[in-house]
């Protein structure tokens, strides 16, 4: 296999083209660094691009190193002929070519080994070779193989180890185990039934058959999880007439033999003992894991969209962690996100230390001018909620509120890393402020968090772990090297996802940072112990030094790229002070009546580089998240109850699954968008018409307040004038 022309037609790009991109991978460049600095070379391909083309890469290594394993092990057994060379070399999976090594493989003691061992092997072959006449008959000669000392006792004893050989040789013939599971797949039926009489959440998978081509994902991971919790049992039905007809028609030559009884007898055997459970687990298998790809895929689509969540600036925030027994914490993070101030109160059960609780607030908004009130979404959130709104009715404050997701705010509050940060705080104030802190600057603070424990994925735990960990670090990676990190003020968990900076010289910023003051350029980083040139590399062009000699620490510009950024600004006859105070705005007009091209070629740089150069160079420091839609702030409350069919309503995605959307519309409640309610044209999936952070426009269809449960449509809505 050439892996190159493989990835190339997979992919659907140029040899050339994947060709060098390998070679960047191989010379231990990272993705981000790739995506953003090498696009001459790559073609522009995109992060998302660079990372399936990754994976994939590693796959079809993986499958060439099986491949040559299984040439060696069965060449060590001198068995290594070139039809089986060929037939290794034509495998696309790593499945048929262990169905290949499957009948040299070292067995465990089986039925047919036991017959080997007997001497039986000969009356096998005989029975085989399916005579149409056998002199002297079967039985005579099946009777020569009696042998006590060997354990066969009868002519009876000898056919039927003869039988037990048959099952075993076509159970392990790879092209028939290839054929059959095309066939099972294709024509079988995923069989489920209950396995307790007791109510669950799996009740609608109780007498449940689908054609195993037509099983969803998210089913098969929900039966999966079923069955491993006891409540269904699972199967694969397929009529036996279709795999035992592929199987006679090349195993029973001649129809009319004595032997054919013996041969159909052991083709069934083989089929119903041995190749019929191993297809059921591969195939179940194989679609768990097609399945749980699906679900990494979505898993990593929705936790980029919420890490790129836009922040909200400039805002001096209140985290408000609701709490009964324990009270409310509190926690006053200025506009820079440091905690100036805390605080605990009681104003629910079984305190209800109402008014004291609101002095407490007052104090706290008025003393700090406090923008916005960060709630999170926990237990006591809806009395904290009602509790808030009243307050800040009573103030006639312009201070807003807003519902925050807790989801992982408690593993983080109880991390190592939350108590280095903050030591003197307990874990529910640490919960306090991470909760304001992810209203200020998302990305910031959920990087701090297992992606696992964000709460944007379905099945998570039902996953390969490993490929799961692998996809969402590299989804946190591109969102962290997209928007990019202040050098001066970074965590070391957000330096530790950039570009070419592991854990280890991660803290070594920090601490050298706190050794030697804030850096001065990005220069100085080289200074940091373990962060070499090849890391400097790769990090450089994604750390920000605001406030810099050199304008350009605060852009995206690589230095590698300075001396071209300096030139372009020099034929325009702008400088770096024009830079530092935005006066580029004609920049980009310059360039378009000079011609893209002709600059790239008068400053030997490429095209798509220029184009990012001259993007820097207007907007210096910029956040591409500032772009995205806010968050939805808000003075008012509405409970489930408060909602009738009809409404329409503005909320936020909170998670994207394969049959739908949460929407928070306000009410503690999501409401689900079912798929066939998300457009009124027809879709494939969900993400093909909302991410995770979209805010929506949305139409109550109904509500079950018994059950909390919301019904929501995106389609057929007025004009939002109207």
């Amino acid at each position: 296999m050439n892996i190159i022309e493989t990835l190339a037609n997979e992919l659907k790009l140029a040899v050339d083209q994947v060709e060098k991109t390998v070679a960047l991978i191989d010379e231990g460049n990272t993705i981000p660094f790739i995506a953003r600095y090498r696009k001459e070379v790559t073609g522009s391909l995109d992060d998302t691009v660079l990372r399936t083309l990754d994976d994939r890469l590693n796959q079809l290594r993986n499958l060439e190193k099986r491949r040559e394993e299984v040439k060696n092990l069965i060449d060590a057994q001198g068995q290594l002929t070139e039809e089986l060379i060929a037939a290794i070399d034509k495998a696309k999976t790593v499945t048929e070519i262990d169905d290949i090594y499957r009948p040299y493989r070292p067995h465990r003691k089986t039925r047919a080994s036991v017959a080997k061992e007997k001497g039986l092997e000969p009356l096998a072959q005989l029975l085989m070779a399916q005579e149409l006449s056998y002199e002297p008959d079967l039985a005579t000669q099946a009777a020569t193989y009696i042998n006590e000392e060997k354990g066969v006792a009868s002519a009876e004893e000898a056919l039927q180890g003869a039988c037990d050989i048959i099952a075993e040789s076509v159970s392990d013939n790879a092209e028939f185990r290839k054929k059959l599971r095309a066939l099972t797949f294709e024509h079988g039926t995923l069989s489920v039934r209950k396995t307790k009489e007791e109510d669950s959440v799996y009740a609608q998978y109780y007498e449940y058959d689908e054609a195993l081509v037509k099983v969803l994902p998210h089913r098969v991971l929900a039966i999966n999880r079923g069955e491993k919790e006891d409540f269904l049992k699972v199967s694969i039905e397929i009529s036996r007439d279709i795999p035992l007809n592929y199987l006679f028609h090349f195993t029973v030559t001649q129809p009319n033999s004595p032997a054919n009884s013996y041969v159909e007898a052991a083709v069934i055997d083989g089929y119903d003992r041995l190749i019929a459970p191993s297809i059921e687990r591969e195939i179940r298998s194989d679609m768990t894991d097609n399945a749980g790809e699906g679900a990494i895929k979505l898993f990593a689509d929705n936790l980029s969209h919420l890490l790129m969540v836009s922040p909200i600036k400039g805002k001096t925030v209140l985290g408000f962690d609701p709490g009964y027994g324990h009270g409310c914490k509190l926690a006053v993070v200025d506009k820079t996100g440091k905690v100036v101030d805390t605080g605990v109160i009681f104003p629910h059960k079984p305190q209800e230390q109402t008014e004291k609780s609101k002095q407490v607030m007052r104090r706290l908004i008025t003393a700090h001018n406090v923008d916005v009130i960060a709630i999170g979404n926990g237990t006591a959130s809806k009395e904290s909620e009602i509790f808030v709104a009243g307050l800040l009715h009573e103030m006639n404050s312009t201070c807003k509120y807003i519902m925050v997701s807790e989801a992982g705010a408690s593993v983080y509050s109880a991390s190592e890393l939350a108590a280095a940060e903050f030591p003197e705080f307990d874990v529910m104030q640490r919960s306090a402020v991470s909760i304001a802190r992810r209203l200020q600057d998302p990305l910031a603070e959920l990087v701090k968090i297992d992606p696992k424990a964000i709460g944007v994925g379905q099945y998570q735990h039902d996953m390969k772990q490993a490929r799961l960990d692998t996809a969402l670090t590299g989804v946190v990676e591109d969102c962290v090297n997209a928007v990019g990190v202040d050098l001066n003020t970074a965590s070391h968990s957000l330096l530790s996802y950039i570009s070419g900076v592991n854990a280890s010289i991660a803290k070594n910023i920090v601490k050298y940072r706190e050794e030697n003051g804030e850096f001065t350029s990005r220069a100085q980083i080289l200074k940091v112990p373990k962060l070499g040139a090849k890391a400097y590399e790769q990090c450089a062009g994604f750390l920000r030094v605001p406030g810099a000699k050199e304008i350009l620490d605060n852009t995206g510009v690589h230095p590698e790229s300075y001396a071209i950024a300096r030139a372009l600004l020099d034929k325009f006859g702008f400088t770096e002070d024009d830079v530092r105070t935005g006066h580029l705005s004609g920049l980009s007009a310059e360039v378009r009546k000079y011609g893209l091209e002709k600059l790239a070629a008068d400053l030997n740089v490429g095209v798509p580089t220029l184009e990012d150069i001259i993007r820097e160079l207007e907007k210096p420091g910029r956040d591409i998240r500032d772009s995205f839609p806010q968050p939805i702030l808000r003075d008012d409350i509405m409970g489930m109850e408060d909602l009738k069919p009809d409404m329409i309503l503005t909320g936020t995605v909170r998670n994207v699954i394969d049959f739908g959307a949460f929407v928070d519309i306000g009410v503690h409640q999501d409401g689900l968008v079912h798929i066939s309610q998300l457009s009124d044209k027809f879709i494939k999936h969900p993400s093909d018409v909302v991410s995770v952070g979209d805010i929506v426009r949305v139409r109550v269809l109904s509500v079950d307040v018994p059950k909390k449960r919301i019904a929501l449509s995106m389609k057929m809505l007025p004009d939002e004038k109207q």
